[in-house]
This record gives C-alpha cells, structure tokens and sequence, in this order.
C-alpha cells in the first residue's frame, strides 16, 4: 500500500511538472512555443512522458486553463460568498489567479482549436454570472432599481474598466486611471444615495 502510495505521488508529481512547464513556456514564449519537446525540456522529462500523461496537446492546454480556472472560480464564490458592496467589487478587480498575458493566450489559441474554444466559454458564462448575481445583490440591497442602474450595466462597466486597465499595466502603458478610479467611486457614491445626484445614472 505504501509503495502504491508514493508511486501515485510521484504520477502526479511528474503530471504537474508537465504542467508547470508548459504554463511558464506559454506565458514567457506564447503559446506557440508548447510543445512536448520543450515542454519536457523544460520540465527535465522526456518529451515521450508528455503523450504519456496528456492523449493530445489539446488536453495538456485545457488541463493548465482549468488547473487556474477552477482556482479562479473557487476563490470568487468565496469572496462573493461575503455579499460584498458595490464599492468592494469595484475594489475586487480580479482574483489574481489568471493575467491578461494567460487569458490573451489561449483566447488566440481559442481560434484555432475548438475544445479550448468550448473550455473558455462554458468557464466565463459560469464566472460572469457569478459577479451578474453579485451586481444584482449590491444594487438591490442599496435599494437601487434596475431602471437606474441595470446590474448588468454594472457588470460590464466596471469589469470592463478593470480588464483593460490590468491589460495596459501589463503592458506599461497605463497612465491617468487615478483620475478614473476617482471618478467610478463618485458615481459609486452618487448611486449609493451618498453624493450629490445630478440627474439619473
């Protein structure tokens, strides 16, 4: 038993080198550069153990996207979970378990293979329903009715805003999003009945 035990253990040892490998080649390289030569190069394996673990590349690239994904969902039901205001998911960003270099790359490599293409678009429907339904729950205990401020108009503005402004620090061109951030708070404030209206937002 104890030797079935640490041959499992060195399996999946083995398994997740595999996969280490091939997530630091595609977030250095692209994802272009994945393949079972250097990835088996990079992990200290042998490239034959590559289609040992994985039938095809295809199942090597979705199992390094759910490897981050699940993390990801995981650790936003556990924030939303709290019942956070408008202001914290303003504040939330994103859970730090995937970048924009990550998410770019398998959005390209989504053109050209369909399976990741499927993996990717049932992961967001899954993760943006999850903030939908906190949007809906943080307009709704502030009282705010949809007309003034549809939850998914919530959703896709402040997300939005948040998605392109990591891009562009990753990228270092970011510049002036203080001014920004000022700025969404005060609407924040204003829809919250804690500033001054101007009229409907």
């Amino acid at each position: 038993m104890v030797s079935q035990r640490r041959t499992a253990s060195a399996e999946s040892g083995k398994r997740e080198q595999l996969l280490d490998a091939a997530e630091r080649l595609l977030l250095e390289e692209g994802y272009a550069s994945v393949t079972s030569r250097r990835v088996g190069a990079r992990a200290g394996l042998t490239p034959q153990l590559v289609h040992y673990y994985f039938q095809t590349m295809d199942d090597l690239f979705l199992q390094v996207f759910r490897r981050r994904a699940d993390v990801g969902l995981e650790l936003l039901r556990e924030v939303l979970g709290s019942r956070p205001t408008l202001r914290q998911l303003w504040d939330l960003r994103d859970t730090g378990v995937t970048n924009s270099r990550f998410n770019m790359e398998f959005m390209a490599l989504a053109n050209h293979r369909k399976a990741i293409r499927s993996a990717i678009i049932d992961y967001y429907q899954r993760y943006r329903q999850l903030q939908l339904d906190a949007f809906t729950v943080a307009l709704t205990d502030l009282g705010v009715p949809p007309e003034r401020c549809p939850p998914l108009f919530a959703q896709l503005a402040m997300i939005g805003l948040t998605q392109i402004m990591t891009i562009d620090v990753d990228l270092g061109i970011a510049s002036g999003y203080e001014a920004v951030d000022a700025f969404v708070r005060a609407q924040i404030e204003e829809i919250a009945g804690q500033g001054p209206r101007t009229g409907d937002a």
